[in-house]
């Protein structure tokens, strides 16, 4: 199908944020194993990333890992993190290339020593990029983000270099991961399911949600185009009366 226009008098989003959801299902019903699933996974998500420049997208967060998947059974998690060292490896020069700021969010203690080096090499070579900032967001849980913010802020009144009367929500947004990007403005769930999950809890707070009844990956640019689409009919209110 084309993709579905923003007209001249919609916003276009700033900020995507998209739960990539349905591997595993989308493997199930081929009867093939849950890897082959992951690894059309990627190709998916590589055509999003693509879609998303062409369309203007200047923020996209994925949501790779949750921290919650790591008590999946130990094959499948070494299938996973075996895709995400092939992507850090053969990848990033492409996102690089093509002007794209790679960025890592969540909980690094958990990732072995050889990804966490591809993940600092990979930010460390495209931190001057300027045409798009992709995040995956890996070992990311959005209540453990905030525990972590709390703990930082605590610490820091306990230290003497912060005034308890200072901590207020903008405060509070300069301790989360996400501190040096707006928040999404829209936050898309693929496989039907119709839930958060635990991602970007505090930053999705006025988001639009928009859920796509298709396997992550079947996702493509068409289907990022028609969120977006759906996104630039919403009127969005932040609480006020219409």
């Amino acid at each position: 199908m084309e993709p579905l226009p923003v007209s001249s008098d919609q916003v276009a989003p700033l900020h995507v944020a998209i739960i990539m959801d349905g591997n595993g299902r989308w493997a199930k019903a081929r009867g093939l194993p849950r890897v082959i699933g992951h690894q059309r996974g990627a190709e998916a998500a590589r055509r999003t990333v693509q879609g998303a420049v062409e369309l203007g997208i200047g923020y996209l967060t994925l949501f790779g890992f949750s921290s919650e998947n790591w008590s999946r059974p130990t094959a499948e998690i070494d299938d996973l993190m075996q895709l995400l060292r092939f992507y850090l490896e053969r990848e990033v020069e492409e996102l690089h290339r093509n002007g794209i700021r790679l960025s890592v969010i969540g909980d690094r203690q958990r990732l072995s020593p050889a990804i966490v080096r591809l993940i600092e090499r990979a930010e460390a070579l495209t931190s001057a990029n300027a045409r798009m900032r992709l995040t995956m967001a890996l070992s990311y849980g959005g209540r453990a983000e905030i525990a972590s913010a709390a703990r930082r802020i605590a610490l820091d009144v306990a230290e003497g270099r912060l005034s308890a009367e200072r901590i207020d929500e903008n405060l509070i947004q300069h301790y989360l991961f996400t501190a040096d990007m707006p928040d999404p403005d829209l936050v898309i769930r693929t496989s039907g399911e119709k839930r958060i999950s635990n991602f970007l809890l505090w930053q999705s707070a006025y988001a639009e949600l928009v859920f796509v009844d298709k396997f992550w990956p079947d996702f493509g640019k068409d289907d990022l185009a028609a969120a977006i689409h759906e996104f630039g009919g919403r009127e969005r209110r932040y609480g006020r009366s219409a």
